[in-house]
């Protein structure tokens, strides 16, 4: 007997509470439900009827991330996320390595490397995907908060 299973196709993570829509459509994995507090809950229904299992639900989260980065505020939220976070790593290594003073060229090397590993990386790319654009976002700030440091300290 072939049971029909659907969810609620949101713009959400599984239990963040960022559901903004309740439109519900057919999917194979379950049923996710919008619980009294608004925050998303999975429901363990499987067609078997035994319990759910994790596979089951880390299936589902790659379509509701997709879902989720839809929306272009979202995209731009994320994309800013991640060139202050590249800044933040940036000046944390910085400030690290020169106040001890030791293995400075080795840090130094290591950053170039991975900048330029990323650069090769992202532009050998035919297609930009979200997650490379986010990858690129974060060597962009990783890159100017390397720069920043350095005017600092020739100043």
């Amino acid at each position: 007997m072939a049971h029909s299973m659907s969810f609620v196709s949101t713009t959400s993570l599984l239990n963040f509470g960022w559901a903004t829509s309740t439109r519900v459509s057919h999917h194979k994995f379950g049923l996710l439900s919008r619980s009294s507090t608004g925050f998303l809950s999975i429901r363990a229904v499987q067609e078997n009827g035994g319990p759910r299992r994790l596979v089951d639900i880390i299936r589902v989260v790659p379509e509701l991330s997709r879902n989720y980065f839809r929306s272009p505020s979202r995209r731009a939220l994320f994309g800013g996320i991640s060139l202050l976070g590249g800044f933040y790593v940036a000046q944390t290594i910085s400030l690290s390595f020169g106040a001890l003073g030791v293995n400075d060229v080795i840090a130094a090397v290591l950053c170039v490397l991975l900048t330029e590993y990323v650069t090769r990386f992202y532009y050998s790319r035919p297609k930009v995907t979200f997650p490379l654009a986010l990858l690129n976002n974060f060597k962009m700030g990783f890159t100017y908060g390397l720069f920043i440091d350095a005017f600092k300290l020739a100043s």
